[in-house]
């Protein structure tokens, strides 16, 4: 029995060091990377200062307005638009165009133009991935392999759990010393100082690691989980309604948000969607207090562009299971559903990580030379 135990152990140690020596270094970039992007909407204004207006007097333009800067700046698009509406007050108002000519072939890389709210004039103009911040979105997400970069970080997501489990197998203190288990030993020499620091990394960071990963491969291949999630609980396509074609006039940007609003007068305006075509609807973003997404929230009012009558609605209030563990996921995987705290732990996860590496590298290394000093001469 003792020898069937020392065996299972050993297997779990050596699966636990092949995937930390291979994988950890990638891990490390990762983690990293996903540090820097807790925080990357307060990190783009310092690269990027002309994102952020001078205080002002004057109220800021309409949407309407704003809208019309977009299309007069970039006349050759003729889709839909989708407009960020900032927390700060001060910064441009930055709006997205999907699938320019110029990167239409790539999953992801839409067209960013910002505009001073202001001024109305353009202050920025970049394709995703031409900028600090987006580039290293890209890195993160699929190592800039685009879509088989995501299947790729979805399988390391998958190896991270494997080396997760085996690293709480190993840990685990059989005999019930908690207390050794849980905490540095003092006085101890420098290779137990290494052991306890990676041990402890990783089993106060367990948990974070752990969602970090589950999260990240459903985001990696929604296309294969979400049929997963579909067996346990329902889930549904979103609505795509389409505006009644009347021939008369389109009602402008700033109508579309009052009636979206209007549905939900509580909530924040986030995201304003413009018609993608003479039978598209507007989609405006809301995000009623509760919801655990901040930038990224799922309460949406479809209204027509011709009457402005409410076309559709799909809010949390109305989810399924499935749809409201979905909507938890990005929420969860950014830390932004426990407010600053949550984002706080997300980022220390990424310095964790490097810790991790760092640890199981250099304890491997002592093991290593330890074997070599004592090997018998001859052998």
């Amino acid at each position: 029995m003792a020898s069937r135990t020392g065996g299972t152990r050993r297997f779990w140690r050596a699966l636990h060091l092949y995937l930390g020596l291979n994988l950890g270094l990638l891990l490390t970039l990762t983690g990293i990377t996903g540090s820097v992007l807790v925080f990357y909407q307060e990190l783009d204004p310092i690269l990027a200062p002309e994102l952020l207006a001078k205080p002002s007097a004057n109220p800021p333009l309409s949407w309407e307005a704003t809208y019309q800067t977009l299309r007069r700046a970039e006349p050759e698009r003729p889709h839909g638009w989708r407009l960020e509406n900032p927390e700060n007050p001060l910064r441009a108002v930055t709006a997205r165009y999907y699938k320019p000519i110029e990167t239409e072939r790539k999953s992801f890389a839409p067209l960013l133009v910002s505009v001073d709210r202001y001024t109305g004039q353009v202050v920025r103009r970049h394709l995703w991935g031409d900028s600090l911040t987006t580039w290293l979105y890209d890195l993160h997400y699929a190592l800039l392999l685009d879509r088989p970069g995501k299947l790729v970080m979805a399988v390391i997501g998958g190896l991270l759990l494997i080396a997760l489990i085996s690293g709480l197998v190993l840990w685990w203190p059989h005999s019930g010393k908690w207390r050794t288990a849980l905490t540095l030993k003092k006085r101890a020499s420098s290779e137990r100082l290494i052991y306890d620091l990676h041990k402890l990394a990783g089993v106060y960071g367990w948990l974070v690691f752990a969602v970090l990963a589950i999260t990240g491969i459903a985001l990696e291949i929604p296309e294969y989980v979400k049929p997963l999630v579909m067996q346990a609980a329902p889930m549904h396509d979103p609505p795509n309604p389409r505006s009644r074609q009347s021939g008369g006039k389109t009602i402008d940007v700033d109508t579309a948000v009052s009636a979206g609003m209007a549905r939900y007068p509580n909530a924040t305006l986030v995201w304003i969607e413009t018609p993608n075509d003479a039978a598209g609807s507007y989609r405006i973003n809301l995000r009623q207090p509760g919801e655990p997404g901040r930038r990224f929230p799922k309460t949406n009012v479809w209204i027509d562009q011709y009457s402005g009558e409410v076309l559709a609605v799909n809010a949390p209030e109305n989810f399924s299971g499935g749809e409201l563990f979905w909507s938890w996921l990005h929420p969860l995987h950014s830390g932004e559903a426990f407010g600053l705290p949550g984002r706080l732990l997300i980022f220390a996860a990424g310095p964790l990580c490097a810790l991790l590496y760092a640890t199981g590298l250099v304890r491997w290394l002592q093991k290593r030379r330890s074997r070599h000093q004592f090997k018998p001469r001859g052998s």
